[in-house]
Order: C-alpha cells, then structure tokens, then sequence
C-alpha cells in the first residue's frame, strides 16, 4: 500500500498510460494500391472496434475511407515515387499521414463544380476536422484528423 496525503492507496495497475493504436503500410504505386491502401484503412478501423471499443458507424467508416482514398491517390499521382500510410486512432479520432518524395506542397483550387479533377483537396478538407501539409526530408507530409463520432 502506498500512503498519500489523503490517505492509502491501494494500487490497481489501470494506471498507466495508454498508447493510441498505431499502423504503418509502404505502398510502391504499382496497380491495386490505392484499393491495398482503403483494406488496410478497413482493417485498422475493425481493430479500432476490437481493440479501443469504437463506435464506427457506416458512414464514419466511408467517409474516413474517402478521405484514405483520396490523400494516397494524390501522393501516388504527384510523387513519381513510393509512399507510407500511417494511421493513429483511439475510440474517438484517427489521424491519416500520407508521407510521399514529392516536396512539392498540394495547393487547393478554389471551388468549382465545373472543373473536372483536382479537388482531392477539398474533398479533404471537407472530411478533416484539421489538415497539416508540410515538407519533410524526404519529401512532405499531410496529416488529417477525423472524428469518429459525426
């Protein structure tokens, strides 16, 4: 027993701090991995559930697929190289990085319904409760948060 001011307390071992479940993918580019990138989102969020209780609704679940799709399709559009997938969750947000070797910084084109392409961005943006772009020694880095709860 550990005696504190109020006194003893009787130590339970649920004390500790928690780490926010953590994965990785390397991607080449090759055909298939965009669609790699979206099971690999699946399956984080299914362990997510398991793992930190989530509540992951349907459309939760498609909108943070949306938002996986679109930032890995433009690193491997814009890069010319290979990318990572990290993803951070805890029951309440995930966090989506994208690392590519492109250093150059996506710029988002104002709204126009009918401009055909190029408004991954925005759709992020609109999906992202905060968006990070920044350059990185190999190249940049976008970082999305999402809440889970809509």
């Amino acid at each position: 027993m550990t005696e504190h001011v109020g006194g003893p307390v009787i130590p339970t071992g649920f004390d500790v701090t928690v780490e926010p479940l953590r994965r990785a993918a390397h991607y080449s580019g090759e055909p298939g991995s965009i669609a790699e990138a979206r099971a690999f989102a699946a399956r984080f969020l299914q362990q997510l559930r398991t793992e930190w209780c989530a509540t992951v609704d349907r459309g939760a679940e498609g909108e943070l697929l949306l938002l996986v799709s679109e930032l890995v399709t433009n690193a491997e559009q814009h890069s010319g190289g290979p990318y990572i997938l990290e993803l951070e969750g805890t029951d309440s947000a995930v966090t989506v990085c994208v690392y590519d070797s492109s250093s150059a910084l996506p710029r988002r084109c104002p709204r126009d319904p009918a401009r055909v392409g190029r408004h991954g961005l925005e759709i992020v943006d609109a999906l992202a409760t905060e968006v990070v772009v920044e350059r990185v020694p190999v190249g940049k880095r976008i970082r999305a948060r999402f809440d889970l709860e809509r």
